[in-house]
């Protein structure tokens, strides 16, 4: 007996046919989110995920602008020099008829280190200034040290016409004819020549552990639902399980770079304990570096040029990289587009090989101006609504720039001098174990078999920390 077809019978048909007694309706049986199959035709679906956020990742700052290096120890110490020449500022005179002017100025314990015999110059903060002979001078802390400065031009420093604290710079000396420059001495302090011992100062930094983990229980990697993806480390295919585990990955990557930069060491007053932190990139320039606010497009040319001022009075390195969110980066074109006459100049790229091709692949511009030449590109960490790009007003970070230069230093594990960026990464290795990036499986699934855990566990772990060196020639952009 066959069966006759009825509206809503299915009768399979031996051969791929269109009939209406194979045909299979899509009912929604359970309001909005449940369906079944049962309609003739499969609905078209889009095997491939969309990209509707682009590429991801914010990682590859520290790649480009600097250089990674092992250590073994648990913390990274490096010195760098003070100023060669002797200068002083918030010194406070006596305007008197003896000319003293006692350092009880910034900070109180400052030793004078200027000699008898020394030549200086006196400026206070309204434009006077004096050349000046030291005819004595007491060296000492805690507010005891003062020089005895006779102007060449007046009897006194008030009828030079200095009022006010002073600042003081050496910038020679002058004796009499058949003269010694003797040592000084303790029991005659109006007299000697001070022996100047260079000094520096010493930083140091501490790596922190960074861990993450992906977990996938052995019931869930039994069904596997397949979906073709393209991540942005550069592999496509079908994942399920995996494809969570690459974004894991993925977002590790990211947090071993950001950690380095909004990293934090722990105050005495803070609660946290048993971790020391790090300071990351923006700690570090707010601690030791310079700090620009309310940089914009209407404060034009001159506003710029206020912080090239500045690094002149720094290390004076030639390139710097810009790195800045999308309002500082529209400011920056719309500063130069309103210099008439191309005013701006050109650039070398000097830092890219003198390849312009090079410098605009990897996203940058080039401008020069007066002696500096600058290489502007976006940050996309400062851009993404999901990190520094959330954040206005005060407290965002709008951009940095960073010298592209190196220092020279003996590295202990090559055993040689070696040239060093700025800013540079230290992870923790050694020949046993290399804590760069370090990623196992654990648990009795998907290959692993170490515990009777019913899944699978992907760890990853790293110890690193940021060195940013020469920080005086860093510069922080804050909104207002």
């Amino acid at each position: 007996m066959s069966l006759q077809p009825q509206f809503g019978s299915l009768i399979p048909s031996q051969k791929q046919e269109v009939l209406n007694s194979n045909y299979l309706q899509w009912t929604d049986k359970a309001g909005a989110n449940f369906v079944d199959f049962a309609q003739q035709y499969l609905p078209e679906v889009y095997e491939q995920e969309v990209e509707r956020y682009g590429n991801r990742t914010l990682s590859g700052f520290l790649r480009m602008v600097g250089a990674e290096m092992p250590m073994t120890s648990d913390q990274v110490i490096w010195s760098e020099q003070n100023r060669l020449h002797i200068a002083y500022e918030d010194l406070t005179p006596a305007y008197g008829a003896s000319n003293v002017i006692n350092f009880t100025g910034t900070p109180a314990d400052v030793i004078n280190v200027i000699s008898v015999g020394a030549t200086v110059v006196v400026l206070d903060n309204f434009g006077n200034e004096a050349k000046c002979y030291v005819s004595a001078t007491v060296p000492g802390g805690a507010g005891v040290g003062q020089i005895t400065a006779l102007p060449y031009t007046a009897a006194t420093l008030a009828a030079a016409g200095l009022t006010g604290t002073v600042k003081v710079f050496v910038y020679g000396s002058e004796y009499v004819k058949g003269s010694t420059t003797p040592n000084y001495n303790a029991a005659n302090q109006t007299d000697g020549y001070i022996s100047v011992d260079p000094q520096f100062t010493q930083y140091h930094n501490s790596p922190i552990i960074i861990r993450n983990k992906y977990v996938v229980n052995g019931s869930d990697m039994a069904q596997i639902g397949w979906v073709e993806v393209a991540t942005e480390d550069g592999t496509s295919g079908y994942l399920w399980y995996l494809k969570a585990e690459s974004e894991t990955r993925l977002r590790f990557e990211d947090y071993l770079e950001m950690s380095l930069v909004e990293g934090e060491k722990v105050a005495a007053g803070s609660a946290i304990t048993g971790i020391a932190g790090t300071q990351g990139l923006f700690a570090a320039i707010e601690e030791r570096g310079n700090v620009n606010t309310g940089f914009t497009a209407a404060a034009g040319i001159d506003s710029f040029d206020a912080i090239l001022k500045n690094l002149d009075t720094q290390g004076a390195i030639e390139e710097n990289m810009l790195f800045l969110q999308r309002q500082t980066a529209l400011d920056f074109d719309d500063m130069l587009s309103a210099i008439s006459g191309g005013a701006q100049g050109g650039t070398a790229y000097g830092l890219f090989e003198n390849s312009e091709d090079m410098a605009l692949n990897l996203g940058f511009s080039g401008f020069r101006r007066g002696s500096y030449d600058f290489y502007k590109t976006d940050w996309k960490y400062l851009n993404d609504a999901s990190t520094r790009g959330a954040l206005t007003g005060p407290s965002s970070i709008e951009g940095v720039l960073i010298p592209a230069g190196t220092s020279t230093v003996y590295d202990q594990i090559l055993g040689t001098n070696i040239r060093r960026p700025f800013l540079h990464v230290r992870y923790r290795a050694s020949q046993g174990d290399d804590r760069r990036m370090k990623s196992w499986l654990t648990g009795s699934a998907g290959g692993a078999f170490t515990s009777d855990l019913d899944a699978m566990e992907v760890n990853f772990l790293s110890e690193r920390c940021l060195v940013t060196q020469a920080a005086n020639n860093f510069v922080l952009f804050k909104g207002l």
